[in-house]
């Protein structure tokens, strides 16, 4: 097996994943994770011991690992179309703009990714790092929720895992930041953050937040998003232009600028979703069997 720099798809904290060509018709990602870092070694046994038995529609299949002594790979199914996060964020001319039927089907697809791993497993998983980057698109645009080196698992009578406070800044769910307590009701946070991504196209740790003290989840202020279904009922069809459906003065801002058109009720849907996700009570918080 060898491992070329021309084939590096990305890399990171976590190690580097390079594309390797078996032939024609079978390409993997191998993630390659450098041994002496305790935490580099412990995030490649819990991948392990979270994805050995998993298999389902969206989540990316860990189809084998290797153990050598100055390193540790796992193989996974090649996903061809990339991350959420580089085709929504990406800076590629040639890119085209993701339309709303296809974000629709992104949001589904890892909803129900995520609600196999809080409900179906056993023991439950909880993932830890949700964000638009690890969720992967196949070549039919599937959702596949992916790398679990900070995923945890979570007996039947357990509340919540203590962890060290590990993820991605803008993705956290607040009390997992003050706590260190890791639940289900975390990703669930997290999802409704990538949500608001599909929404608005923007990152949360955007530099417009930055600049402005504030982030995504609360530049968006739920209560008073208002769609204007009156003044357009000339219109025969559900679909609206953006600038006619949004109304107010900083949520007519919120929804992408690049989404043209889009299903009316579809919208307020995802928003109400991703407003139950970003509950600051993690009580009041929506499941994602729910």
């Amino acid at each position: 097996m060898k491992l070329s720099n021309k084939d590096i798809l990305g890399s990171g904290g976590y190690g580097t994943v390079y594309r390797l060509m078996i032939n024609d018709t079978t390409t993997f990602a191998v993630k390659k994770l450098n041994k002496g870092n305790c935490e580099r070694d412990r995030g490649f046994e819990r991948e392990l011991n979270a994805m050995g038995d998993i298999k389902h529609r969206n989540i990316v299949p860990l189809h084998g690992y290797y153990i050598a002594p100055q390193f540790n790979l796992l193989i996974y199914e090649l996903m061809p179309n990339g991350s959420l996060d580089t085709l929504l964020h990406g800076k590629s001319s040639k890119q085209e703009t993701l339309d709303w039927a296809t974000r629709y089907k992104i949001a589904v697809g890892a909803a129900r990714g995520l609600s196999y791993l809080h409900h179906d497993c056993i023991p439950r998983i909880i993932h830890r790092d949700i964000k638009s980057s690890n969720i992967l698109l196949d070549q039919n645009m599937e959702a596949r929720v992916s790398d679990f080196g900070l995923a945890t698992l979570m007996e039947a009578n357990q509340s919540h895992v203590s962890t060290v406070v590990a993820g991605t800044f803008g993705y956290l769910a607040p009390e997992y930041f003050d706590t260190g307590k890791a639940t289900t009701k975390g990703d669930v946070y997290s999802f409704g953050v990538v949500l608001l991504e599909l929404l608005t196209g923007k990152r949360p740790t955007d530099e417009s937040f930055i600049e402005n003290g504030t982030k995504l989840v609360t530049w968006v202020t739920f209560p008073s998003i208002k769609l204007n279904a009156i003044i357009f009922i000339s219109f025969s069809n559900q679909f609206l232009n953006v600038k006619e459906i949004v109304e107010g003065t900083r949520e007519e801002h919120a929804i992408d600028d690049a989404l043209e058109c889009f299903p009316l009720e579809e919208v307020k849907k995802v928003f109400n979703v991703a407003e139950k996700c970003l509950e600051s009570d993690p009580s009041k918080r929506a499941t994602m069997a729910e």
